[in-house]
């Protein structure tokens, strides 16, 4: 079933009317600026529907080799930046989820929890012990290999984000290198997504996981750190949303 609930902070109405005042002077534009603004309009522009977690029925958990849920750290060779707990949920009027007699058409859902500042190490994860990094924002959470299956619904907690970003804060999602991207959008003066404030991401496929993948990352502290988690096996006949579609146009060849 396709959500389409879409969670955008709006603006406040003064910046809008900063927006029409006179025009910055060239000399005063930053380039950097610049190309963080260009890219952000680009990402809104390709923004995919969005749905909120609390609003999914979802049923049985698939289990696999490491039990019903992957856990994971998302590392850089300087250390690790985020952990990340995973699933894949059958829908709720299934009793078991076991895609070797789940019937045909079952959409399974990806669900990733991912903590910014933890490694899975009770002695050093965020808490009671040292913070394994000090993450002071995180900015995006994203595949970085192709969805496989992807059916266009995806989404995240809505309750989670209001929580980590406040009320001018923003995810938007989109699609990356025939993947999935949530993109935190702060705002002028907005909350940062940050050290252990955990957020639920998830997507839906039509395709089973086959395994641990190292397909994930985030972008902390304006630096990308991976890890593991569900993924599904490619398949040529399953569509992918974010996949370009095969080419129709007819051969030249002689």
């Amino acid at each position: 079933m396709r959500l389409h609930a879409k969670l955008v902070a709006t603006l406040p109405a003064i910046a809008l009317l900063a927006a029409c005042g006179a025009e910055p002077d060239a000399d005063t534009i930053d380039d950097g600026d610049l190309a963080a603004d260009n890219e952000e309009a680009e990402i809104d522009r390709e923004a995919l529907p969005i749905a909120d977690f609390a609003d999914l029925q979802l049923g049985p958990k698939i289990v696999g080799p490491q039990g019903e849920e992957v856990v994971s750290r998302l590392t850089n060779e300087t250390g690790a930046f985020a952990d990340m707990t995973s699933y894949v949920a059958c829908p709720a009027d299934m009793d078991e989820c076991d895609p070797a007699t789940a019937p045909a058409g079952t959409i399974y859902t990806y669900v990733h929890i991912v903590y910014p500042g933890e490694d899975n190490d009770p002695t050093t994860g965020s808490g009671d012990g040292v913070d394994a990094s000090n993450v002071e924002t995180t900015e995006a959470f994203r595949m970085t290999m192709a969805s496989h299956g992807f059916n266009g619904t995806a989404g995240f907690s809505a309750g989670e984000a209001a929580a980590a970003l406040g009320a001018i804060g923003q995810i938007v999602i989109s699609c990356h290198e025939d993947g999935i991207a949530w993109t935190v959008e702060e705002g002028d003066g907005g909350d940062q997504w940050e050290q252990g404030e955990p957020l639920t991401f998830f997507w839906q496929s039509t395709l089973p996981p086959s395994g641990p993948a190292n397909a994930y990352e985030v972008f902390a502290n304006y630096t990308a750190a991976s890890g593991e988690g569900p993924y599904p096996a490619i398949s040529s006949s399953e569509r992918n949303v974010c996949a370009a579609p095969p080419s129709t146009q007819p051969s030249t060849d002689s």
